[in-house]
Formats: structure tokens, sequence, C-alpha cells
């Protein structure tokens, strides 16, 4: 009889806590995992809103600073230019009403 006693007492004092404890550390370590990863995404939302800012400020930079004002009055001229010849030539080529 002592086999059984044994068998039983062995599934009672060591089997079932170390299930137990096992099934409980998995739980914890996933929901550790969980708590980790939600606060990399936010971590990486705030730092991806950080950089399209940046990248926004950095292109209206760009916008002002980069382009010279002489070269913008030779494209306007330039762009006159050719709408006034293009008006010209509408001008020259309508039947008179």
């Amino acid at each position: 009889m002592s086999g059984p006693v044994d068998l039983i007492w062995w599934i009672t004092a060591v089997e079932i806590p170390a299930v137990a404890s096992l099934f409980w550390l998995n739980w914890r370590m996933r929901s550790e995992l969980s708590e980790r990863l939600e606060n990399q995404r936010a971590s990486h939302d705030a730092e991806m809103i950080e950089l399209r800012d940046g990248l926004a400020d950095f292109k209206l930079d760009v916008a002002r600073n980069y382009v010279s004002i002489p070269y913008l009055k030779d494209i306007e001229k330039r762009l006159t230019a050719h709408l006034l010849r293009i008006e010209a030539k509408l001008d020259h080529n309508a039947p008179a009403a």
C-alpha cells in the first residue's frame, strides 16, 4: 500500500505545485511581455510623430530658405514671357467677331 500512497503524495506534494508554479510563471511572463510591447508601441508612435513633425519643419525651412529670390524672379519673367507669346498667338489666330 505504500506504492499508491507514495504516488499520491508525490502528485499532491510535488507535481501539482510544480505545474501550478509553471502555469503562474508562464502567465506572468506573458503579461509582462504584453506590457513591454505596449510600452514599445507607445514609444514608437511618439517617436514617429516627433520625426514627422521634424521632417515637416525641415521641408518648410528648405522651401523658405533654399530657393533664391533672383531665381524665382527669373522663372517668373520667363513664364510671363511665354504666356504673353501664347496670348499673342491666340489673339492673332482668333477670328474677328
